[in-house]
């Protein structure tokens, strides 16, 4: 089976966003076919969207799986679940968000799925995770996503951690 190289996105900023994170991590790691080949360090930032919201934390994983981006995303969206997910309105406060930001470099326009992720290019919070583990990348129909952070300078991160608390 072909191995998909796949950046996935994470955020919280509910309950022990941290403590969300991690747990997240091993289960996309044990999802079929999938491999955890990198993780970023964790940032905190503020909410984009809607505001009166607690920050975020974020961070950014580099995996490699024989999944479809299809199926990728469904099994995201079900540790989402898992983990208490509700999708009450759009950007509304979260235990858990899961994104498929890259996968290889396909770009994706389906129902459902759009990779690149759409915004991602705009965020800090989404950039400087990739280019800690990944600072070539690429971003597809967008450029070298270093060029891109250029333009996130006015986004203000905090790094938290330089890695994923065990």
């Amino acid at each position: 089976m072909t191995r998909h190289v796949c950046f996935i996105g994470l955020g919280s900023n509910l309950g022990e966003s941290c403590n969300q994170l991690r747990m997240a991590l091993a289960d996309i790691g044990q999802l079929p076919g999938t491999q955890l080949l990198a993780c970023s360090s964790l940032y905190r930032s503020a909410p984009v969207g809607y505001l009166d919201q607690p920050d975020f934390v974020n961070a950014v994983a580099k995996i490699a799986t024989t999944l479809t981006p299809q199926k990728l995303l469904a099994s995201l969206l079900h540790i989402e679940r898992r983990h208490g997910r509700e999708r009450a309105f759009p950007n509304a406060p979260r235990t858990l968000d899961l994104d498929v930001l890259l996968y290889d470099d396909l770009q994706i326009h389906e129902a459902g799925l759009t990779v690149p992720h759409p915004q991602m290019h705009l965020r800090a919070f989404v950039l400087q995770p990739l280019l800690e583990i990944e600072p070539e990348c690429v971003i597809p129909a967008i450029g070298q996503a270093e060029q891109a952070m250029q333009s996130c300078t006015d986004q203000i991160l905090e790094k938290l951690a330089d890695q994923v608390p065990n």
